[in-house]
Formats: C-alpha cells, structure tokens, sequence
C-alpha cells in the first residue's frame, strides 16, 4: 500500500517532464516525422508537405502540419522562412506548390533592420523537412528533369522577388481565413 503514492509521484514526474520536454525549442528529425506523420498514399503520385503559417519557427511548423494529401495541381513543396539579424527564426510558412510558385529560390534582405527571407521548394512526400537558411540550402530541388523551357522559370532571388513572395504568402493566408 505504501508504494502506491510513490508510484503516482513517479508517474506525475514523469508526465511533468515529457511536458517540459515537449515544450523546448528544437529541430525536428526524421523520427518525428514516423511519429507524427505516418501515411500511405491513397493513388499513386499523391504526396504530402508540410503544410503551416507563419509558425515561430521549424519544429513548431512541422509539429502541427495538418496531415492532408496536396491537391492534384500541386507537385512541389515550398517554404518560407524570414529570420532577423542573427539568423534566428522569425516565421516559417510552408505549403503544397505549383511550379510557378516555385519560380524563386533563394535568400534576400527583407528590411534595412537584418531581416532575410529565404524561400525553397522541393519534389516528394514530406520533403520539405527543414528551413532554408542561406543560399546553399535555398534551392529547388526536383527529383525529374525539368524541360529546358521550364528551367528558365527558375532565376534567384532578387529583393523585388522576397518582397512579392512575402505578400503573395500573407494574401494566401488572408485567403484562407
């Protein structure tokens, strides 16, 4: 009888700690994804992205992407991600695209305080995993060949082109609202 109370103050600690736990800042991994995100597609050439708005960074983004099949006209993932001076993660919004949306890769200055936006799209189930940060990872990447006219649609990304991606994100959030 008397190792029931402690039982339950193990159990309490425990709960309290996952909590904890789960409350901290930090990347989110492949294993997440198996835990969070499990599927099997319905037809083939369905794939899923991860899918949020302007969440504070990239595991609170990934964490709570709705778990919904892209619509049939989409074939890509795109990201966004806005930081300020030091890099650190202001906004990140990602969604299923099409290969228009994903016309401008890259990273740009968003404003004469620091901030940069870097945007990148990608081809396949979940692909979108991480955050663009720099120019080397804010990229298309396709796993088909694109047809030499489509390549062209493809240029980096100039300060013009991070300010029409940053309204063309908060109008599709307005959008959906």
């Amino acid at each position: 009888m008397k190792s029931w109370p402690v039982a339950s103050v193990l159990l309490l600690f425990s709960t309290v700690s996952k909590w904890i736990e789960d409350a901290e800042a930090r990347e989110f991994t492949a294993k997440d994804i198996v835990q969070l995100h499990p599927s099997t597609t319905p037809h083939p050439g369905s794939f899923k992205c991860f899918t949020c708005q302007e969440a504070r960074d990239n595991y609170e983004c990934n964490r709570w992407a709705p778990d919904l099949y892209c619509p049939k006209e989409t074939r890509y993932c795109y990201t966004l991600h806005v930081m300020d001076s030091g890099g650190n993660s202001l906004s990140v919004s990602k969604r299923c695209a099409s290969l228009q949306e994903c016309r401008f890769a890259g990273c740009a200055p968003l404003a004469d305080n620091g901030q940069q936006v870097c945007s990148s799209c990608c081809e396949g189930n979940i692909c979108n995993l991480w955050v663009p940060r720099n120019e080397s990872n804010a990229i298309f990447s396709s796993t088909s060949p694109l047809r030499s006219s489509s390549s062209r649609l493809l240029p980096t990304m100039s300060t013009n082109s991070a300010i029409i991606i940053f309204i063309s994100i908060n109008l599709w959030t307005f959008s959906r609202d």
